[in-house]
């Protein structure tokens, strides 16, 4: 028998260990991006979550200038850290609707009123419908659209203060 059979266990092993120590020091981005980005937005029609706002239709984004299609709830903490940032970027000129899922008029009413209103329609969507139309997996997610109702580039999860000139970037690029 040859010697070096002997430490052929050994080898097996190492690099067994070397494939699970490189898969726990570097883990698989398991991020669910939209397969709707570069694609039209869904067709939908969604009733008003406010009162005193519009609901929100793929026709809405259809008039010839980018704007933010945002996807929150008032049940989403991440959405509370969000939102200054969203108050920055309507500061800034972007136009930001909204799909409020899985919520009710009064809860997203408290939440406007603590952390900011930074939308011109909010879209009631109860069923998470849209928001899976979308290619949205949870809450909260941005969707940069084209003047031509096309969707350019999706941010998951909440928007923190370094990511804001990457999304007027978005934004500006998508004119």
């Amino acid at each position: 028998m040859k010697r070096w059979l002997i430490w052929a266990p050994f080898a097996a092993f190492a690099v067994i260990l070397w494939v699970v120590a490189g898969q726990l020091l570097k883990p698989a981005d398991r991020t669910v991006k939209s397969a709707m980005v570069g694609k039209p937005l869904p067709e939908f029609a969604l009733p008003a979550n406010q009162p005193n706002k519009p609901g929100l239709a793929t026709r809405d984004f259809k008039g010839g200038e980018p704007r933010l299609l945002n996807v929150f709830a008032s049940w989403c903490v991440p959405c509370i850290a969000e939102a200054p940032q969203l108050m920055a970027l309507k500061q800034a000129g972007v136009r930001i609707d909204a799909v409020a899922v899985r919520d009710t008029g009064p809860n997203v009413a408290r939440f406007l009123g603590r952390y900011g209103d930074p939308y011109e329609r909010i879209g009631d969507d109860r069923a998470s419908q849209v928001q899976l139309a979308l290619g949205s997996s949870g809450v909260p997610e941005t969707f940069v659209i084209d003047g031509n109702g096309v969707i350019v580039s999706q941010h998951i999860g909440d928007i923190r203060p370094e990511e804001v000139p990457a999304i007027l970037e978005a934004v500006r690029k998508a004119r």
